[in-house]
């Protein structure tokens, strides 16, 4: 097949997006696998090429998709044109703006088969929510978008790949969260997704909730009430999973290739160990959507906006896990 037509959001304006998106134009990794289409303002796109120094320029473009060379990219305009450009480094509701309107149309467009995947640069959760946006980040926009009734966000990054049963919450609303439908739909949509990545008969590990995964239930019910009954009724259904573990050692045994993928309670219990091992290649992938999207798992980091020293990494490896799951979608 041709290489498959991949939409780069910049993200917020303000923030590190365009200067990563830049800096992952002008290489050549990106190149070998996609043919690229960026979505966002298109003064901030330039003033990041001029400030990266990288030899990228960018056409806009209307409803055709023209095909992109290494020197012009096409570029999709978003954000009301009325809105300034806001300053590198601040939170304000016109990066919100810019940033929502970069996703929606990107949807829009994937709904309708003219791209192949997303990849997002990082969005400010503050700055979309003064921009008026009901939704506390990507993952939840995109599943309201394209009408997933079930979705789970997996980071994949080194040796492992983390799905997490509750995203973006107080830790303290956490338990009442976990539910045995909610932990179930997790596994089953981690199921699907590592078979995508070729592996072998892959195996499943789940956490449990509490310390040493409840002690028989000295330090919590949680996995004896919920998650153990969600994971045999998921074995029984013919997929390998087991569990549920301890958090402080199951992450190990996976890194060392026991386990395809790790399902987590919560955001930080799942991250942590992930980004402790590619804390700059790791890669957010939405699980349960109609159309493909992949992202960087770092944020705007607004304290080095505009000084040229992001890293693209997370973002080319988005790219290509992107463009990877594009080609597999293709041949089925």
């Amino acid at each position: 097949m041709m290489k498959p037509i991949l939409a780069i959001t910049m993200g917020d304006p303000s923030g590190i997006g365009p200067e990563i998106v830049v800096k992952a134009l002008v290489s050549p990794r990106l190149w070998r696998v996609c043919r690229p289409v960026v979505f966002g303002r298109l003064p901030a796109m330039e003033a990041a090429a001029r400030a990266v120094g990288g030899g990228i320029g960018f056409v806009p473009i209307g409803a055709t998709l023209p095909t992109a060379t290494r020197s012009r990219c096409p570029l999709v305009e978003t954000g009301p044109e009325h809105d300034r450009i806001p300053p590198v480094g601040r939170v304000s509701a016109a990066g919100g703006r810019a940033a929502i309107e970069a996703i929606t149309l990107a949807i829009c467009l994937a709904l309708d088969r003219r791209i192949d995947a997303i990849v997002t640069a990082p969005i400010s959760k503050e700055a979309i929510r003064v921009a008026g946006s009901p939704f506390p980040g990507h993952t939840e926009m995109l599943a309201a978008f394209t009408g997933a009734k079930r979705h789970a966000m997996m980071l994949v990054g080194g040796p492992l790949r983390v799905s997490l049963a509750t995203i973006h919450v107080p830790l303290a609303q956490v338990p009442s969260l976990i539910t045995a439908a909610g932990v179930r739909d997790v596994i089953e949509l981690t199921w699907e997704a590592v078979r995508r990545f070729g592996l072998r008969r892959p195996k499943i590990a789940v956490c449990g909730l509490n310390p040493h995964a409840g002690e028989a239930g000295m330090m919590g019910d949680e996995e004896r009430r919920i998650i153990a009954p969600a994971v045999r009724a998921m074995a029984k259904n013919g997929i390998p999973v087991s569990g549920p573990y301890p958090a402080d050692t199951i992450f190990f045994r996976a890194a060392r290739g026991e386990f395809a993928a790790v399902v987590a309670m919560y955001h930080d219990q799942g991250l942590g160990p992930l980004k402790t091992l590619a804390f700059d290649t790791g890669v957010n992938l939405t699980l349960g959507l109609p159309i493909i999207r992949t992202s960087v798992d770092h944020g705007t980091a607004f304290d080095i906006a505009g000084k040229g020293i992001a890293s693209p990494e997370s973002l080319l490896a988005a790219v290509e896990l992107a463009a990877t799951m594009a080609r597999n979608r293709a041949k089925d």
